[in-house]
């Protein structure tokens, strides 16, 4: 079996969805299975990631497209010419089964999928929620699109278009997937809920949570992590993944209301540890602060979750993020707000605390409870530890998308013979 992944980059330019890709497609390599990368932006030297060349004509042609695409109010119709030179690429070509991942962002047109779905079996996975909605990626409480968009609520959010065509875009997702054959899978059960109640429930519709390798991803002697990085043991260390507080998805400005409200007695025992950037995160909140800037290294990182005695995680929202899977495997509690796919990995009182969505004040209690309740910390890391490895491990990624694949492939196959059958017996 052939196995090609389709993603905007070979790993982090698209965040978890780049991450989860490449997981995806080195636990394949492991267990002995061939899988290659097509992608437009190639980070990695390695030979199993190729770079998709795109002719001269059709980045001029697509460039103007492009340009007319923004004016009306569409995304992701332009790039119709990429697709040919991408069924030209010998790694689509010799592929027995694709998975397409992150490729709403100015990489394939949607309007090609009638096509490639007839020439290849295909799985889509989805990391967000763009496959159904008029434009957005993240649609936080709207639901138009369960009837068709139009008249949308928000523009700006991330999917950004500058005219209402919401209803266009929605209308024209559909007709394509009336011509289209997937597999859709997702790893969340909040998005698997999503699919069902969508456009997409004409497709077989299967939930496969993202993995991760747990031998890399483990607890570490805290005391030990503490000494190398000069943290004193006598601190509480809250970890963070700071992208940006100006990310609002992502909720760092929420948890900067949840920090100045904490006691200050409290305060003065805490250790704050950023990675990911963190701009904002110098602001005086009377906690100490350390960021460690952007990690590529998954081994130091899980020396950061092993230093930490409790992840927060305060998205609004999120399918599925990869942040508690790492922390969980390196059995770190989290505490994070009751969204999207979130509650699959933070379970009340089993692996972390869950405050309601955008509740500053419930955030901050969690916070308190947790970090002030070392014998429940304790528990909870046994327990995160126990079910990362149980339901998260890479080798079970790897088995659950060979199933899929195999489960695709004999499908294809069926299709194949009965569209045969009815030519001869037209003939």
């Amino acid at each position: 079996m052939k196995i090609l992944q389709i993603n905007l980059s070979d790993h982090a330019i698209t965040g978890g969805a780049g991450i989860s890709m490449y997981r995806l497609h080195s636990g394949m390599i492991k267990n002995g299975f061939e899988s290659k990368i097509l992608c437009l932006f190639k980070q990695l030297g390695t030979s199993e990631t190729i770079k998709l060349e795109r002719s001269l004509p059709t980045r001029i042609i697509e460039t103007i497209l492009m340009k007319l695409e923004f004016e009306l109010g569409l995304n992701e119709v332009s790039r119709v010419f990429t697709t040919l030179d991408m069924k030209k690429d010998f790694a689509y070509c010799e592929a027995d089964v694709i998975t397409l991942h992150c490729i709403h962002d100015k990489f394939i047109s949607y309007l090609s999928f009638p096509d490639i779905t007839k020439e290849k079996p295909i799985v889509y996975y989805m990391h967000d929620m763009w496959a159904f909605t008029g434009h957005c990626h993240y649609s936080y409480e709207c639901d138009r699109w369960k009837i068709g968009c139009g008249q949308c609520p928000d523009l700006e959010v991330p999917g950004y278009i500058k005219r209402d065509n919401t209803r266009l875009e929605w209308k024209l997702k559909d007709w394509v997937y009336k011509h289209s054959n997937f597999h859709i899978a997702v790893p969340s059960k909040w998005m698997y809920s999503l699919a069902q109640e969508s456009m997409l429930n004409r497709f077989p519709l299967h939930h496969i949570p993202y993995g991760l390798d747990t031998e890399v991803y483990h607890p570490i002697n805290s005391e030990h992590c503490r000494s190398v990085l000069g943290i004193p043991n006598k601190k509480k260390v809250l970890m963070f993944n700071a992208l940006s507080v100006k990310d609002n998805r992502k909720g760092g400005d929420l948890l900067l209301k949840a920090l100045e409200k904490l006691p200050e007695s409290l305060k003065s025992e805490i250790l704050l540890l950023t990675i990911g950037g963190g701009d904002g995160f110098s602001q005086n909140i009377g906690i100490q602060t350390i960021n460690m800037g952007f990690i590529s290294s998954e081994s130091f990182k899980a020396i950061l979750y092993s230093v930490a005695d409790l992840f927060v995680c305060p998205t609004r929202a999120d399918n599925s993020p990869l942040v508690l899977y790492e922390s969980m495997a390196c059995g770190t509690p989290m505490v994070s707000f009751n969204v999207g796919g979130v509650p699959d990995l933070v379970r009340p009182g089993i692996t972390g605390l869950l405050a309601e969505a955008e509740n500053v004040e419930e955030l901050t209690n969690c916070i308190v409870q947790l970090l002030e309740d070392n014998n429940l910390r304790s528990s909870m890391s046994q327990q995160c530890r126990q079910i990362a490895v149980e339901e998260y491990s890479l080798d079970l990624y790897v088995k659950k998308f060979i199933n899929l694949y195999n489960q695709v492939l004999e499908t294809d196959m069926i299709i194949s013979e009965k569209q045969t059958c009815m030519s001869v017996n037209t003939n």
